[in-house]
């Protein structure tokens, strides 16, 4: 009788500024006690030296901040290189694993099918609220709801090493923000499945991404891109039009609007990176899960 293939091995990325050392260290705890336990994990420092972590883990260093894909990259790379994982958990730094059985989920869903590439975490703040924008899909009322979705969640999620290997790794020149959108579009191209799973939980505080001073920025800016490198041409002017009306309806500073207004024209103007577009047929999977590559 052929005999069972083993569990994936599970590793982790954590990428972190130093700043937030008490969220960091608790993290930390928490991926320890889980209860299935990951190979590797690998903190990788953003201009910051890790000097003061002292978890027993890989300790990535980098002398400057590449931003978070960029840094997230650095992690996978030592983990894809080294052979001993096959699926990847990535966590952000001040986010927190409530229960102990997380990993040995991830494991189970990704044994029980090979064409699952991502699985997305719930964000839920202390009290277990989820943000309307922390659900990966249009109908965002019942963050329960169980599904396949066309995105995913940049704060928790795991990524199949099989499909890191066939779509590459983040889109590093992104720097901050729709870097999971570029990722997402180009894993559901070549076939791969993106499941939202609820009960998987990230403890994270509430936020607004408009916190980060290049927010408004690099979201025109990448926006644009990803209709470049990743829309057909059809849609591409069907995509940026969708999106200047929705952020002129929602956009509520002046120096927002004018920041956006700079990443935009920044994402026309210079270049995007390679153009590779989806094919028609993942265009229609999309809208056929709810969320067409348009919006």
């Amino acid at each position: 009788m052929p005999q069972p293939s083993p569990p994936p091995r599970i590793g982790v990325v954590v990428v972190t500024m130093g700043n937030r050392p008490r969220e960091l260290a608790s993290l930390l705890a928490s991926v320890e006690r889980q209860s299935v336990p990951a190979v590797r994990t690998v903190l990788v420092g953003s201009a910051t030296p890790l000097t003061d972590v002292p978890y027993d883990i890989t300790k990535i260093p980098l002398a400057e901040n590449p931003g978070c894909p960029g840094a997230r990259n650095a992690g996978l790379r030592v983990l894809l290189d080294s052979g001993e994982v096959d699926v990847v958990v990535e966590l952000d730094d001040d986010g927190l694993l409530v229960a102990d059985d997380v990993f040995a989920t991830v494991q189970r869903l990704h044994a029980s099918d090979p064409t699952l590439g991502i699985v997305s975490f719930r964000i839920a703040d202390g009290h277990g609220e989820t943000q309307r924008r922390h659900v990966p899909r249009l109908r965002a009322a019942d963050p329960m709801r169980r599904g396949l979705v066309t995105s995913f969640l940049g704060g928790g999620h795991s990524l199949s090493v099989p499909m890191l290997r066939q779509t590459g790794l983040w889109a590093g020149e992104f720097r901050f923000g729709h870097e999971e959108s570029d990722l997402a579009w180009r894993a559901l191209d070549q076939g791969w499945k993106i499941l939202y799973e609820p009960g998987l939980v990230l403890q994270h505080p509430k936020t607004s991404p408009a916190r980060h001073a290049v927010h408004y920025r690099f979201t025109a800016r990448n926006r644009v891109w990803i209709a470049r490198r990743r829309l057909p041409l059809p849609l591409i002017p069907v995509y940026v039009a969708v999106w200047i009306t929705l952020t002129l309806a929602r956009i509520r500073s002046l120096s927002g609007l004018r920041a956006w207004s700079a990443g935009f024209l920044e994402g026309i103007r210079t270049p995007c990176g390679e153009r590779a577009p989806m094919r028609w047929r993942t265009a229609a999977r999309m809208t056929r899960l709810g969320r067409p590559p348009i919006i």
